[in-house]
């Protein structure tokens, strides 16, 4: 069969949720201490290798379950408004939603929905791209084959330094039909680098805090050399599974909202400079202060500190306040793995928490 001919696969979401442009495969997976070797002496890279997702402890579940109590009505508000904005930016075209597995994924299957719901007609894909190797080019092939690129956007959760924005610009500048500053569609920018956001707030978005189990059970992408980039199915984490549950509830949520009283945003660039400024300055700031040679060790925001808290070495975490209950779990994982958590104020900028990842290579 070929690729344009492929069933979709849709992992733990609905089928006309998303479309993953992955090949599922079985990969040995590498301990979390010996991955972290490899990746910092260059014998691996990271994309190369997959540790086991651990299951969330009872605790993380109850967290993730506050931060979606508190967070849905805000969730299913910013979702319309990208929504709304999406159908301004795209009034004659049909508009190709590309996420970026895995973060964006949840965001893009609530703005599928969204769309859908407003009667505009909405394509949603989920594809890899992968830090210093690029974006899933058979993936794009595929999309573009199907709807051209006029239509298409990138949807990623948030940013954290900006890293993968600019791969994004790296993968796409030699690539025909796309502006010079790739339409990245985000909830939170803190980085100041997406080219539509909801706001640039570092705040606690419910699906930043957990992996497979609200990315449609699929793990991080893996490098392959040929056809689509790879990934494992999380079947070990199956009674866990939330991706629906999670989409399901922002959809109620954003259904009740009065529509026509939310505010309007539009695609934004130049007014991004000072943000984005401060965040460079902050990564520098952080590498300086705590002598770091390579600013891939340092995972600035919620999202991205609690990720590398999981799944990687981290020696510090910091944060602007303990007491800020955005952070309480990863206060609280950090306090579980011996991890010494610093409460630095003001030094992290818009950050609110920032892991510094462990050289140990």
């Amino acid at each position: 069969m070929k690729n344009n001919e492929r069933e979709p696969f849709h992992g733990a979401y609905l089928p006309g949720d998303v479309d993953f442009l992955l090949t599922p495969m079985v990969l040995e997976m590498t301990p979390v201490d010996e991955k972290e070797k490899l990746i910092q002496s260059g014998a691996k890279h990271y994309s190369d290798m997959l540790s086991q997702e651990p299951p969330p402890s009872a605790q993380h579940l109850e967290l993730f379950g506050k931060a979606l109590d508190s967070g849905a009505d805000r969730l299913a508000r910013e979702v319309q408004v990208l929504a709304n904005a999406l159908v301004e930016q795209f009034s004659d075209t049909p508009v190709v939603l590309v996420s970026l597995v895995r973060a964006g994924v949840p965001l893009g299957v609530m703005l599928q929905r969204a769309l859908s719901d407003m009667g505009r007609e909405a394509h949603h894909y989920g594809i890899s791209i992968i830090r210093d190797r690029g974006i899933d080019s058979a993936a794009l092939d595929l999309i573009e084959a199907r709807h051209g690129t006029a239509g298409i956007v990138f949807v990623d959760g948030w940013t954290g330094k900006g890293a993968i924005t600019g791969q994004l610009i790296a993968s796409l500048k030699d690539r025909a039909g796309y502006p010079a500053a790739p339409r990245l569609v985000v909830l939170a920018d803190p980085a100041g680098c997406a080219w539509l956001a909801a706001s640039d707030d570092d705040w606690l978005i419910p699906f930043g805090i957990m992996g497979a189990p609200v990315s449609g059970m699929v793990s991080r992408s893996v490098w392959t050399e040929s056809g689509f980039h790879g990934c494992v199915h999380c079947a070990h984490l199956g009674e866990f599974d939330c991706s629906l549950m999670l989409v399901d509830t922002v959809d109620r949520f954003r259904r009740a909202l009065a529509v026509t009283s939310l505010p309007a945003i539009t695609p934004i660039s130049t007014q991004q400079d000072g943000q984005r400024s401060l965040s460079i300055q902050v990564v520098s700031t952080l590498a300086s202060r705590f002598h770091i040679d390579s600013v891939n060790r340092i995972k600035p925001g919620i999202a991205e500190a609690t990720r590398a808290v999981l799944r990687r070495v981290p020696e510090h975490v910091l944060v602007r306040s303990k007491s800020d209950p955005d952070v309480a779990l990863l206060v609280y994982l950090a306090e579980k793995k011996g991890i010494a958590i610093l409460e630095v104020g003001d030094l992290l900028g818009r950050y609110r928490a920032v892991t510094i990842i462990k050289k140990v290579a």
